[in-house]
């Protein structure tokens, strides 16, 4: 877990940004400088040990914890490798993607076929990747961004798209929470990048949703298809139909 040893490194650099060295905290504390400086090579602090360091800069906890949230690199793509290490374990990839909507360790092994033991490995593995801090109890933190999107044309948006292609668009879209609409038309640019700026917009309102609702138990969320696309495009059966260009009526 790397969740401690990196609070810990925070704590440094603050003392760092302080100028106070070890033998100033040692003083300070009134410890050996050779026991300041075996805590932190150890990384092993009590709470009430840590407090008194944070006092020594004027800081409470809660401003180090803020500091530690604020210096934690978020994820916004994973690295092609990465991505293909997911791909090569479909549990792997369910558990990820779980993570990645907020279930919870209880919630991923009653919903799946997913035994503790190899939740709590997959677990280990997306720690290591840096997707999640895994944290006592089998508990986890999000390190991904908010806007996380799979690399565009990357080994996961690949096997998604033949997911939609194959599966999410062969439905009628008439039942419940289901709506489909296809538009078509002659548009200019400058009213395409008015859609697409829309769309932007939707999908940062659909992300928000996704946060909120997180609270709730998962009997009380669907997993949710929402596709948005548009690009310029022309039936293929009308396409033999066209004058070619500069040829005369």
């Amino acid at each position: 877990m790397a969740q401690i040893p990196a609070l810990i490194d925070t704590l440094k650099l603050a003392l760092k940004n302080h100028r106070l060295t070890y033998a100033e905290v040692a003083r300070r504390l009134k410890m050996s400088e050779a026991n300041v400086k075996r805590m932190f090579a150890s990384k092993r602090f009590t709470l009430d040990r840590l407090d008194e360091v944070c006092k020594l800069m004027q800081m409470e906890l809660s401003d180090l914890f803020q500091l530690y949230e604020e210096s934690r690199q978020r994820i916004t793509q994973l690295s092609e490798e990465q991505e293909a290490e997911l791909m090569r374990d479909p549990k792997l990839l369910l558990v990820a993607v779980s993570v990645r909507n907020r279930l919870g360790f209880n919630d991923i092994i009653t919903h799946y076929q997913i035994s503790k033991t190899d939740c709590i490995r997959f677990l280990a593995k997306l720690d290591r990747l840096k997707i999640i801090d895994l944290l006592a109890n089998n508990r986890y933190k999000l390190r991904i961004d908010e806007d996380f999107r799979w690399l565009p044309g990357g080994p996961i948006e690949r096997f998604f798209e033949k997911q939609i292609q194959g599966q999410f668009l062969k439905s009628r879209f008439n039942g419940d929470l289901q709506q489909r609409l296809f538009l078509f038309g002659l548009l200019s640019d400058a009213s395409a990048q008015v859609l697409i700026n829309k769309m932007q917009t939707l999908a940062k309102e659909f992300t928000e949703l996704h946060r909120q609702d997180a609270r709730l138990p998962l009997d009380k969320r669907h997993t949710i298809g929402f596709m948005l696309a548009l690009r310029p495009w022309e039936l293929e059966v009308f396409q033999p139909l066209r004058r070619p260009v500069g040829k005369k009526v």
